[in-house]
């Protein structure tokens, strides 16, 4: 996460992160049923957070039935079954179908999104969606994935809506979300893909661009654009494919 240059932020809002950071972890597996979370002292060691960001995330994860504290004993994992509410999960993303499916969902949701961060987006957003989108750049340029910067960029536009249902709705959806970290196949020629890869980032640039000019229209634009230009990459590939 590419938060070096940002300024600090509220305890609330690295609550969220954490949240963020620890549900992706139940949700990718790499935490599961039963599993005990670290303690309160090794999450505030790994997060650089206060032990006061690390309760309020612990139960707002609680709340959502990710997890339960047992007194005395520790935090578990409750497991997505146990959880209320939207998710998709990791084998809904199996086809270019599912994906296109997604990306329909995306668009009706981040196009909306876009236009919001567009009138409501704070200086320290624009610095963060700076560093997201030039850890991207970075990322792109070293031929290194560049999936958790493209992920990390859109999450940002969601948090600058200032309505927390945007932001929780993109964590709940994780970075299975970007298409490439799912089906893009490895054997294109490395030029290619950072050709392509450069033209993905020159959209996220105008989408960028029109936040930062506080224009929703062109905001809402830009963002139907790239998403759409994604469906309809996929869309031919799976046209290919028949």
């Amino acid at each position: 996460m590419s938060t070096d240059t940002a300024p600090r932020r509220r305890p609330r809002t690295l609550a969220l992160e954490l949240v963020d950071a620890l549900g992706e972890r139940i949700r990718d597996g790499r935490l599961v049923l039963g599993d005990k979370l670290p303690t309160e002292a090794a999450i505030m060691a790994e997060f650089s957070v206060s032990r006061t960001v690390v309760r309020e995330a612990l139960s707002k994860l609680q709340a959502s039935g990710l997890v339960e504290t047992r007194h005395g004993i520790g935090t578990f994992v409750l497991g997505l079954e146990q959880a209320p509410g939207f998710r998709i999960t990791p084998e809904r993303f199996s086809t270019l179908r599912d994906v296109i499916a997604v990306l329909e969902l995306r668009i009706g949701v981040e196009t909306e999104a876009a236009a919001l961060a567009a009138q409501r987006r704070t200086p320290a957003n624009i610095q963060t969606l700076r560093a997201a989108l030039d850890a991207l750049t970075t990322a792109v340029d070293a031929g290194h994935d560049a999936v958790a910067a493209d992920f990390q960029f859109h999450l940002e536009i969601a948090r600058a809506t200032q309505n927390s249902h945007f932001a929780e709705l993109m964590g709940t959806l994780g970075s299975m979300i970007i298409p490439r970290a799912r089906l893009d196949s490895t054997d294109a020629p490395d030029d290619e893909r950072k050709q392509y890869l450069r033209r993905v980032n020159g959209e996220h640039e105008s989408i960028y661009d029109a936040i930062v000019a506080q224009d929703p229209d062109a905001a809402r634009a830009a963002m139907r654009t790239h998403l759409a230009n994604s469906r309809e990459r996929r869309r031919r590939a799976q046209a290919g494919a028949h």
